[in-house]
């Protein structure tokens, strides 16, 4: 069940560093701050050398300082454990608290995220650290709640320490029981790799190939998550026991690691850090990446933790380390633009980071509201204005969710797997971002939900059309689950390299797609991965849709699919390449829905001319006549139904209303042909059928 923030209205903060600054210039800080309707603070996730300048000699006067002022401006605090940036004397004192490279090789101080989870020493400086501080200020009038540690695995998401390869063994034997049901699950007979004793069995270390035992391989990643979440857990039994009034969140979406699992045992809800102009940076390699607008997807997989959540870290000016990460500035319009970007999927708490520019530091080009000088600047005046806004329509938007009839699934053990796995990964992020942005482009909210042993038919039924494009490792569970969905009336859609893997990771002795090839009514009789002097085969539609043209290419990977049942409808053919004439795309009719499956990776023409079969379409195509440039959501409530329009362009784009709508934020009411300036925002109200 996914758990959400409660907030009566939308509240906007920001990150604060008190141990960066004058004592003299913090009530003037604080003072603005309410002026611009800012009315929470994030601070201490990085100060345990203040709270601990020395082993056991703790010191909370500091911040107790900041949070009296801080209540005196009538300012809500969070305060972060500060665990991810151990002090230089903890360090030095017990280095086998430090991570390690695949050699061994430990990493000094110096940055941040430099620990492993696994060191006992460390763990129990840890629980020191939280249960002190939550000592010291579970009382204070101005804390709301806590964060948990910073940015789980940012930086680094493998962990090689000697403590580290101790605790994967423990792990596998509380996992496997035997070394002889471990070798069979990793498989070890393969070369000759057969384990006879557990002091044998490492995490990944370097080899003479840069290709690990691929078993080995998926379980590290198991390990690592449930190792994180473990060490969250430390911190949170603690706070739970000594302060059980507030509520726990932790930050980021980094990799090995299961947040969905940690969010529905542990938090209260999950917290996001957003920076969309990442997505400008890392485009991704296809020409029209939808960019910053990508970033809306990641929203949405945060959405499937916390369907209301709180971004802890919300872009507000360039960012950039000293020596990485550069970033231009932020337009005129996209702080604000950004703002409503992560309120549209669900952010009903919005921190920005920073409330100033630190002078010093390896941060001191990740700029926040206010720049060194402190004085005016557009940044403060645009966030301003969202404060304005929020005090505006904080009450109405509050508590409302994001709306979506569409959802591309995807689960913890396939992304893991896929890491390694070239015929397997790369197809996942191409058709990801093929349905994505295609379903963005012809404004149809989607959700991305993340497949979890507790996900139930009920949940699934929620939405009108799933795509799970490769889901290598299919187990017979799941199938039953997929199929109870097509026959209740839901539309599945698979591409190729489906349910070829068991949870071990090994390769099923039945025909592909394995445990769903009943359900989808064809088997895979050849295939062949995509790549060098190998070309794509073209494939002709027989369905429909006028959008494809002949020879359109695939992508990715071919497989040449075998019809086994009567009612199978081939909907694609290949029409070039050895198997020329052989089927591509199937659909069967299952109960009252329907399965689709796709010998190879999507690509936006294909998926365009399937969303034309189906007869999928804005569900406001009766409201509103929007450009791509625009992205489109629904926040929904009881009565009341709210349409984001969102414009990424740095160009006006026109629109057309084809019935009379308000628009909240300006307060006006809308009608006929309008245009949207350039990263401009506009919020409809429409009123729900009864």
């Amino acid at each position: 069940m996914a758990k959400s923030i409660q907030m009566d209205e939308l509240k906007m903060g920001v990150c604060y560093y008190p141990e960066h600054w004058s004592e003299a210039l913090w009530e003037d800080d604080f003072r603005r701050m309410k002026e611009m309707n800012i009315t929470v603070i994030r601070m201490a996730e990085f100060a345990w050398s203040i709270f601990e300048p020395e082993e056991d000699q703790f010191d909370f006067s500091f911040f107790q300082k900041a949070l009296d002022l801080a209540h005196q401006y009538g300012l809500s605090v969070i305060l972060g454990t500060p665990t991810a940036t151990p002090p230089a004397w903890l360090t030095s004192k017990y280095p086998e608290v430090l991570n390690a490279n695949k050699d061994g090789v430990l990493y000094q101080h110096g940055m941040r995220r430099h620990t492993n989870y696994s060191s006992p020493i460390f763990r129990q400086q840890c629980e020191k650290i939280v249960r002190n501080m939550v000592i010291a200020y579970k009382d204070h009038p101005a804390l709301i709640g806590w964060q948990i540690d910073n940015e789980f695995n940012c930086h680094m998401d493998v962990f090689y320490a000697e403590a580290d390869h101790v605790a994967f063994r423990e792990w596998l034997k509380d996992r496997y029981e035997s070394l002889e049901n471990l070798n069979q699950a990793w498989g070890t007979v393969f070369w000759s790799q057969t384990y006879t004793d557990w002091e044998q069995v490492h995490l990944t270390r370097n080899m003479v190939s840069s290709s690990p035992n691929p078993h080995l391989a998926l379980d590290e990643k198991r390990f690592i998550s449930a190792n994180t979440i473990s060490f969250a857990k430390l911190q949170v039994d603690i706070i739970r026991e000594l302060d059980p009034e507030h509520w726990i969140t932790t930050n980021g979406t980094f990799g090995h690691l299961d947040n969905h699992e940690m969010t529905e045992e542990l938090l209260d809800f999950f917290s996001y850090d957003s920076y969309p102009q990442f997505a400008t940076i890392f485009p991704g390699t296809d020409d029209n990446s939808l960019q910053d607008r990508a970033w809306s997807m990641k929203l949405s997989n945060v959405r499937n933790m916390s369907p209301n959540f709180c971004v802890m870290e919300q872009q507000s000016g360039p960012g950039g380390w000293v020596d990485s990460i550069g970033m231009g500035t932020p337009r005129p319009g996209q702080i604000r633009l950004w703002s409503y970007q992560s309120v549209l999927h669900g952010t009903d708490l919005l921190v920005y980071f920073r409330w100033r520019t630190a002078t010093f530091g390896t941060e001191m080009y990740w700029h926040g509201i206010n720049d060194y000088h402190n004085q005016p600047n557009r940044r403060v005046r645009e966030v301003a204005q969202v404060g304005e806004e929020f005090a505006k329509i904080g009450r109405v938007i509050a508590g409302t969710t994001y709306q979506a009839d569409v959802a591309i699934l995807q689960d913890y053990d396939n992304l893991w797997d896929g890491e390694l796995d070239e015929w397997h990964g790369p197809l996942q992020q191409q058709s990801v971002r093929s349905w994505y942005k295609q379903l963005q482009y012809r404004h149809i909210p989607t959700d991305m939900v993340t497949l979890q042993p507790t996900t139930t038919l009920e949940e699934l039924s929620e939405y009108k059309v799933i795509i799970y494009a490769h889901p290598a490792i299919m187990t017979d569970e799941t199938a039953e689950l997929l199929q109870a969905y097509v026959s209740q009336g839901g539309t599945l859609f698979f591409g190729a390299r489906t349910g070829y893997k068991d949870l071990r990771g090994h390769c099923y002795m039945r025909p592909f797609p394995g445990a769903v090839a009943e359900l989808c009514g064809v088997t895979v009789e050849d295939f062949t991965l995509i790549k060098g002097t190998v070309p794509a085969a073209e494939l002709q539609w027989n369905g429909t849709s006028e959008r494809l043209q002949e020879g359109t290419p695939t992508a990715g990977f071919n497989e040449v699919l075998h019809v086994e049942h009567p009612d199978v409808q081939v909907v694609a053919e290949y029409t070039s390449e050895y198997y020329a004439g052989s089927p591509v795309l199937t659909k069967r009719e299952v109960g009252q829905g329907q399965v689709w499956y796709y010998g190879a990776a999507y690509n936006e023409p294909v998926v365009d001319a399937l969303l034309d079969e189906i007869g999928l379409s804005s569900p406001v195509n009766d409201l509103i006549e929007v450009p791509s440039e625009v992205e489109l959501g629904i926040r929904s409530g009881k009565d009341k139904a709210y349409v984001f329009l969102l414009n990424y362009s740095d160009q006006q784009v026109p629109m057309k209303l084809k019935k009379q709508a308000k628009e909240l934020l300006s307060g006006t009411t809308l009608q006929n042909e309008i245009n949207m300036p350039a990263y401009g925002v506009f919020i409809l109200e429409i009123d729900l059928p009864h």
